[in-house]
């Protein structure tokens, strides 16, 4: 079964701003959850739906992509995970609720009504996500190709393994939350006992306190480091595509979830090529005799050179295609053309024999032009190309 739009299944339009799409999903989540629909499949299925819309169209680099390729763009990702939609549980989804009913997550019901599920215990701190710049030449952007780059970012700790403590014996449960890295607070009301969840000021979530830092990273778990990442990028990329590489990203301190590597697409210009989109064209200058007798000529392509055949009396402005000579479509089998556009040079300067034998052959009949007969306008050599 085909999914389904994620901006439909939410109820909001294309360009829409984040906050819209966080009470579009926030209204569904609350309709559809399982505490208010217990034994409802039906909504249990319009839960994680909503859950999974939400989680594409709330990333700008995510949203981007779906934006760009539908749900095709679950491809995209360098990583080969794609933007993450589609495989969304029960876990994620409640993962989720921090950031759109505040708190440490869980339940929304939780704060409401003071009941649900619990909210999952130590909150760890993610990493940021990094962004770099890739230049790829055509031939590279055709075939695709591997690329291992440098990249200076945040990483792990090796003093302590990341945990910002000098010894295991640094740790102690947090007197304030008692391990649980949240607390709980119960008002009155006029509408009776409400009770809401935050993250522990004291631990900031994690559960537990240190007693003596890492003297190396000074408690945060993470130093500036380098690190070498090997990226696969897939045939059919164009300018300003990114490519998002799932936990490769800055370290997040003391264990936490570290961010994405967010790739930047650059397209090296070509000497003689131009891209496009999936096609490719050449300009190819042929002299006015080789366009009257017809000749054989090599042309650049990005697999190397290919031989191509100039009938007799071809015309200046004619486009000759080279089928399935240009750029793949990004996860496909298939690829674009190359367009050779056909000029005729005319030389500057002929010598005196040469210009005896020109002005012999300006009053023959076949060298004067007929429009009716030969030339063709672009638009008819467009239609022709395409026929």
């Amino acid at each position: 079964m085909a999914k389904r739009d994620y901006y439909d299944i939410l109820g909001v339009s294309k360009g829409v701003e984040v906050e819209e799409i966080k009470k579009a999903y926030r209204k569904m989540a609350i309709k559809y959850h399982p505490d208010k629909n217990p034994g409802d499949k039906q909504a249990e299925e319009n839960f994680k739906e909503a859950a999974e819309a939400y989680e594409v169209l709330s990333k700008p680099d995510k949203r981007q992509r779906y934006d760009q390729f539908g749900h095709a763009a679950n491809a995209q990702s360098a990583s080969g995970g794609g933007y993450g939609g589609g495989s969304m549980n029960m876990e994620d989804i409640f993962s989720q609720f921090g950031d759109i009913f505040g708190g440490g997550g869980g339940s929304p019901f939780d704060s409401f009504f003071g009941g649900g599920r619990q909210s999952g215990g130590r909150k760890a701190a993610r990493g940021t996500n990094l962004r770099i710049k890739v230049k790829l030449t055509l031939e590279e952007i055709a075939n695709g190709v591997e690329k291992k780059v440098k990249v200076n970012k945040q990483v792990l700790c090796d003093t302590c393994d990341g945990t910002g403590a000098k010894d295991k014996a640094s740790f102690q449960t947090c007197k304030t939350c008692g391990g649980s890295g949240a607390v709980r607070r119960v008002t009155n009301t006029i509408l009776g006992q409400m009770q809401t969840t935050s993250t522990c000021p004291t631990c900031n979530g994690e559960g537990s306190t240190i007693t003596s830092k890492c003297t190396v990273c000074h408690g945060e778990g993470i130093v500036r480091g380098e690190e070498t990442i090997s990226i696969n990028i897939p045939a059919g990329v164009s300018e300003g595509m990114q490519l998002s590489m799932s936990g490769k990203g800055n370290a997040a301190p003391r264990g936490g979830m570290p961010g994405d590597l967010i790739i930047l697409i650059e397209e090296i210009p070509h000497e003689t090529l131009k891209r496009d989109g999936n096609n490719i064209i050449y300009d190819l200058h042929v002299s006015f005799v080789d366009a009257v007798l017809g000749t054989s000529v090599e042309v650049p392509t990005i697999d190397g050179k290919a031989k191509i055949k100039i009938e007799p009396g071809t015309q200046g402005g004619k486009i000759l295609r080279l089928k399935s000579k240009g750029v793949p479509e990004v996860n496909s089998y298939q690829r674009g053309d190359q367009l050779v556009h056909i000029n005729i040079w005319t030389p500057k300067a002929v010598s005196r024999e040469e210009r005896d034998a020109l002005e012999k052959l300006q009053n023959s009949p076949n060298f004067k032009p007929n429009p009716g007969k030969h030339d063709k306008s672009f638009i008819d050599r467009m239609k022709e190309y395409f026929e």
